[in-house]
């Protein structure tokens, strides 16, 4: 749905991932009361369906008890709209009352794994693997769905192959991002992941994906086809998100996005207040995100993926600059590589040619296997 609130119980986190920004266990917890603000601030700034996504930090520190009285608080509170979840988990404090409680709402986990073990705990520190399979059992056997998230790092993008055999014989969706810089730490750009890099490895997933059709889902390969065939973003990166995405802190600041909690200059407001639409606009990050929409408008006008891409991802544009906006997300070389090559492999499928020749087709000749079937393809 497109309305999406992220709902952050705590920013603690037991595991102490080598990029991670946030790993701070005795973090302070969401109450229940500043749900039932959610609630109320929410009745009264927009009434169409939402999808609450419990994000962290580590959400499931919050515990059972937390889920049992929040779960049918926000859906009985914003009756009769409708409400989804999603959580988003290292799985390692999964119990079995817990996935129950989950399996009660079909809520889908999105969880993270680096590729295999010796790989991921090399990135992520010793045993996390482990500990996050144990969740992942534990889910499975209440039927919840879990996706696997990987974070491709300056030296796990060496081991690409490896990380793509290993999803494809467990059977896993590939979902992935790049590592951005960390904001903890002296060095923190040890692990980031090159834009010149992320593109190449978008590509070589593509050419992977289609060698494997039919064994594997790779989630960012979907979108990235289904942006070029709709001409539209299909994921927040790619989409001008301000009003339609809100993050709510612990204590219940509200922000653009769970990437920007824990951040004084993002907050918005307080679900304690219950600030309207107005009143959100008014605050230094709400403009701030806005004059970036603006940059974007000027900087990419002339580029022939803006409408479904959109300058990236706010975040990673103004944060690394102190919230000067002096350029798109950096890695619009990356996007670019994988846009100008799905629409190349488009073209060449669809007309025998690279350039977009609709007046003078020449005979259908694929040279690429089966692109259109992932333009096609429903997700």
């Amino acid at each position: 749905m497109p309305f999406h609130v992220m709902l952050i119980p705590t920013l603690g986190c037991p595991a102490n991932c080598s990029y991670c920004w946030s790993s701070e266990e005795k973090s302070p917890i969401m109450s229940i009361e500043t749900v039932k603000e959610v609630v109320e601030w929410l009745k009264s700034l927009r009434g169409d369906s939402v999808t609450f996504t419990f994000h962290g930090g580590e959400p499931l520190l919050a515990g059972a008890d937390f889920y049992r009285e929040a779960l049918p608080l926000l859906v009985e509170g914003l009756s009769p709209r409708n409400i989804a979840f999603a959580i988003q988990t290292n799985l390692w404090k999964l119990t079995p009352e817990i996935a129950k409680i989950f399996a009660e709402y079909n809520i889908p986990i999105g969880s993270s794994l680096d590729g295999p073990q010796e790989l991921n705990d090399l990135q992520r520190g010793k045993g996390y693997y482990e500990k996050t399979m144990k969740g992942y059992e534990i889910a499975r056997d209440h039927g919840l769905n879990v996706r696997f998230i990987t974070t491709f790092t300056s030296h796990s993008v060496k081991f690409k192959e490896d990380i793509f055999n290993f999803y494809l014989e467990n059977g896993f969706t590939l979902k992935l991002h790049p590592c951005l810089p960390s904001l903890k730490g002296d060095n923190p750009e040890k692990w980031t992941l090159a834009p010149e890099e992320y593109g190449e490895l978008l590509i070589y997933l593509l050419d992977k994906y289609l060698e494997n059709m039919g064994r594997i889902e790779v989630m960012n390969i979907d979108h990235l086809c289904k942006c070029v065939f709709t001409g539209r973003g299909t994921v927040c990166t790619f989409v001008d998100c301000m009003g339609d995405t809100f993050a709510v802190g612990p204590e219940g600041n509200i922000y653009p996005c769970y990437r920007f909690v824990g951040m004084p200059e993002y907050v918005m407001g307080n679900v304690y207040d219950h600030p309207t639409m107005a009143d959100l606009a008014q605050s230094d990050a709400w403009k701030r995100m806005h004059q970036f929409k603006e940059y974007v408008d000027t900087a990419c006008g002339k580029c022939s993926h803006i409408k479904y891409c959109r300058g990236g991802c706010p975040y990673n544009a103004i944060v690394p600059t102190n919230g000067e906006i002096k350029g798109v997300d950096p890695y619009c070389v990356a996007y670019k590589m994988i846009f100008d090559e799905i629409t190349s492999r488009v073209n060449e499928e669809m007309f025998g040619s690279s350039d977009m020749d609709m007046f003078f087709p020449q005979t259908m000749k694929p040279s690429k296997r089966g692109i259109m079937s992932l333009m096609l393809k429903k997700i």
